[in-house]
C-alpha cells in the first residue's frame, strides 16, 4: 500500500513550498492539490490555482508524484489543458497524474456565468471530455468535432514524457463513471458513499466501498480488462471516520488494514490545516508518514 497527501493550494508559495518539500522529505508517494477555482469553507480565503501549483511543486522537487485530485470539465477544456499537462508532465521529469472527475455544483460549476449542469449532463460532457483528453495527450494532431468539445489541429508535440501518456485516476461511482475508468484509467479515485457522511457507521463505510470496488470489478471485465491493473485510490476525510484515522498511528493503521483489505493500494490524507475540517496533530500526522507503512506490514 502507498500513503499519499493532498495539500491544498491555500498559501502563499514562500510558504507553500515548504510544506510540498516536506512531503518529499517524509516519504509520501505522491502530493495532490484539489484542482478548484475555490472550494467550500475556503472560498472567502486564499486559493491558488492548480496547475501553476504543481509546476512551482514540481521544481521544487524530485522524487515526489505530482497531481490532482481532481481535475473536472467545470472549469476545462481539453484542447488547452492537454497542453498545460505536457509541460507539467515535462516539467517534472514524469512525474504527474492527472486526477479527473465529472465535477459537481460547487463554485466551480457557475463561475465562468453558465448553469449549472444536471448529472446526466455532467456525466454526457465527462465522458467526451476524457475520450478528447486522451487523443490530445497520446497523438501529435487531433482534429475532432464532438457535441461539447472539439479540436482542429490541435498540436501536442512532442507530446507527454510518460508513455504512451500521463496516467488517469479517474474518480467514479456511477455506472458510466466506472465504464470510463475501466477503458482509460490507470487508477480508480474514490471517497466512499457521501450519503453515509453525517450519520453512517465506519461499517456502513466499508460495505459501500467494497460495492463500490465490487462494480469496478464489473466493469473492468465487461472492458475486456483485469481490475488488479488499476491503482485503487481512497481520498480519506469524507467517510463516516472523519479524522479519527489521524487521531494516532494506531488508529491509522487499523483504518488502513481494514480498507487494504478491500484491494486499495493507495490512500490519501489531508495536510492538517488548523481550523477547518481538516485540523490534525502535525506531529501526529508526520508520524503516520514515517511510521505507518511499516507496521502494516
Amino acid at each position: 500500500m502507498r500513503l499519499s497527501t493532498v495539500i491544498l493550494p491555500i498559501h502563499r508559495w514562500s510558504e507553500g513550498q515548504k510544506i510540498w518539500r516536506r512531503a518529499e522529505d517524509l516519504g509520501f508517494h505522491a502530493a495532490y492539490t484539489y484542482d478548484h477555482l475555490s472550494w467550500r469553507s475556503f472560498r472567502d480565503g486564499p486559493w491558488f490555482g492548480a496547475l501553476p501549483t504543481l509546476t512551482a511543486a514540481a521544481t521544487a522537487t524530485e522524487r515526489l508524484r505530482l497531481g490532482t485530485l481532481v481535475t473536472s470539465p467545470n472549469f476545462r477544456h481539453p484542447v488547452t489543458l492537454a497542453k498545460e499537462l505536457i509541460t507539467l508532465d515535462d516539467v517534472s521529469g514524469g512525474r504527474i497524474t492527472l486526477g479527473i472527475g465529472a465535477g459537481g455544483n460547487g463554485f466551480d460549476a457557475t463561475a465562468l456565468g453558465q448553469e449549472a449542469w444536471t448529472p446526466r449532463e455532467r456525466a454526457d460532457r465527462f465522458g467526451e471530455f476524457v475520450a478528447l483528453l486522451d487523443r490530445l495527450l497520446t497523438e501529435d494532431a487531433v482534429s475532432e468535432r464532438g457535441t461539447f468539445y472539439s479540436a482542429d489541429e490541435a498540436r501536442n508535440i512532442p507530446g507527454c514524457v510518460q508513455r504512451p501518456r500521463l496516467p488517469f485516476a479517474v474518480a467514479a461511482t456511477g455506472p458510466r463513471g466506472l465504464k470510463l475508468t475501466a477503458k482509460y484509467g490507470q487508477a480508480w479515485v474514490t471517497t466512499g458513499d457521501p450519503k453515509l457522511y453525517e450519520e453512517g457507521t465506519p461499517e456502513q463505510s466499508v460495505a459501500a466501498l467494497r460495492g463500490q470496488v465490487d462494480k469496478l470489478g464489473k466493469a473492468c471485465a465487461e472492458a475486456g480488462r483485469d481490475v488488479a491493473e488499476l491503482d485503487k485510490i481512497l481520498l480519506t476525510g469524507f467517510t463516516p471516520d472523519r479524522g479519527r484515522p489521524l487521531e494516532s498511528v494506531d488508529a491509522f493503521v487499523d483504518f488502513a488494514g481494514r480498507h487494504r483489505e478491500l484491494g486499495f493500494t493507495e490512500i490519501v490524507i489531508h495536510w492538517p490545516i488548523a481550523d477547518s475540517d481538516f485540523a490534525a496533530d502535525q506531529t501526529v500526522f508526520e508520524n503516520i508518514a514515517t511510521e505507518a507503512l511499516a507496521q502494516l506490514g
